[in-house]
């Protein structure tokens, strides 16, 4: 029997390099036991003998996406993740294609172990609450956060990217994150007496939220599901969720009854005042934006979702139209897509705060079916009746260059459809401006293949550097 031991539960680099020695020798997956740490000697140490290995691997071949899973799959809690990864790569050299049989036992196992990872990801980034703590020498912001998993590491980018000029820390059980504006650090667990338990925004905060309750949209199942009662008592709207919920009917006969408020029309609008600032004008436009009803889609979104970024942007990208989780959220490129979107960017060495993003349409058009609203894509008068707004902030911008994401983008821009093979190789928008174009991050969620998948996601970042390459920041 062969142990093999690692430095810590989330060890990946220590397990790789193991199992590799591992699969050189030759060394089967029945005669390997992982330990973590250094333990104290048990039956098994006990019983190592001689290990009655096979003919050695000579070399070793492995699909990307298993590395990238593997990964993940580390970060569970599942005490035989390590036999399962070693035994699915033992597999793996003799069955190149094994990932792709998704009844298998074993791929079926690291398949929900990569699942529950992604899910436990999005909840931290979705619950993480700082709070601010006034230093000597600077404001810093702590949150404290209790995940399922050992995610930390693997979740604290998206933090790093989203508030890169903040100071920050997350503590959790396991490791907490430190992010100091320069570097990213991690440290052992803390406990939640470590963490502060409010601050001076949390009454902000709390206003903001009772004001964007809207009891019409209330469904108790999906939003317990998705918001689970366990984080609750981390979020400072928490104290509000049950009160909403009890007054939620009232609320709601109270919305039907109101007279309806009158929709202001866009047409007029003066954006290119020259005695405006564009950061101001910009604010302007997006605040008229918000009663437009230009399109038979607006009046049934729950909002305009208008572009945002500085003013003064280099680059431009240009979506499609907002996705469901955009229409509720109210702001471009969040949700999974959002998510694939951000790790692209960095992946192509892109800040998100650096760009001016929008999308070609404004409003999220879909066909209810039951609790779940269905993604429709716009309709060629749509994207021309919006065509209006997105004019406006290019007038205001003035990108040095425009990546166009998706067919509709494309034509919003260009005015005509081009296929996005061909736009790839860049075109000129209406307005004069040059332009290049890629798929939609969406598209990589599309792909039933993990290889499809890696593929359509080089193809993103490949794109993306070369939008960087070829604007400059100002």
């Amino acid at each position: 029997m062969q142990i093999t031991h690692l430095d810590h539960e989330t060890d990946f680099d220590g397990w790789r390099d193991q199992a590799r020695d591992l699969l050189s020798k030759g060394v089967r997956p029945e005669d390997t036991v992982w330990r973590v740490g250094k333990a104290e000697t048990d039956l098994f140490d006990r019983l190592t003998g001689k290990v009655d290995a096979i003919p050695p691997v000579k070399q070793i071949t492995v699909p990307r996406s298993f590395l990238s899973n593997a990964q993940m799959a580390i970060c569970h809690r599942d005490p035989a993740r390590f036999d399962l990864l070693y035994r699915l790569l033992w597999r793996l050299q003799a069955t190149p294609g094994l990932l792709a049989n998704a009844v298998d036992n074993d791929v079926y196992r690291l398949n929900a172990l990569t699942k529950a990872i992604r899910r436990d990801r999005h909840k931290m980034h979705a619950f993480v609450r700082f709070r601010e703590v006034i230093g000597e020498d600077e404001e810093t912001f702590i949150a404290w956060f209790e995940p399922e998993h050992r995610i930390t590491e693997l979740a604290a980018p998206f933090f790093m990217r989203r508030f890169a000029n903040m100071r920050w820390s997350i503590l959790t059980p396991d490791r907490c994150a430190h992010w100091d504006k320069k570097s990213l650090t991690f440290t052992d667990g803390a406990t939640a007496s470590q963490a502060p338990q409010e601050d001076e925004l949390e009454d902000l905060w709390r206003g903001y939220y009772r004001s964007i309750f809207n009891p019409a949209r209330l469904k108790i199942k999906a939003m317990t599901s998705e918001m689970p009662k366990k984080y609750w008592k981390n979020l400072p709207e928490a104290d509000l969720i049950e009160p909403l919920i009890a007054s939620a009917r009232a609320l709601e006969t109270q919305m039907v009854e109101a007279a309806p408020t009158p929709v202001k029309r866009a047409a007029s609008y003066e954006f290119a005042d020259l005695d405006t600032a564009p950061a101001d004008a910009i604010k302007a436009l997006r605040r008229e934006a918000a009663s437009c009803a230009r399109c038979d889609h607006a009046c049934h979104a729950t909002q305009t979702v208008f572009g945002e970024g500085p003013t003064n942007a280099s680059l431009m990208i240009v979506g499609e139209q907002p996705g469901d989780l955009e229409d509720i959220a109210g702001r471009p490129f969040v949700g999974p897509a959002g998510e694939i979107f951000d790790a692209a960017l960095a992946d192509a060495g892109l800040m998100r705060d650096e760009i001016y993003l929008t999308n070609a349409v404004k409003h999220f058009r879909f066909t209810p079916k039951g609790k779940t609203r269905l993604h429709q894509p716009p309709r060629v008068a749509h994207i021309d009746h919006c065509r209006w707004w997105l004019k406006a902030e290019r007038a205001l911008v003035q990108p040095r260059l425009t990546l166009a994401m998706g067919a509709t983008a494309i034509r919003a821009l260009h005015g005509k459809p081009l296929k996005v093979a061909e736009a790839r190789r860049g075109f000129e928008c209406f307005d004069g401006g040059d332009a290049l174009a890629s798929l939609h991050p969406a598209a990589v969620l599309r792909q039933t293949t993990q290889a499809n998948r890696d593929a359509c996601y080089r193809s993103l970042v490949e794109d993306l550097s070369r939008a960087k390459q070829h604007a400059p920041a100002a």
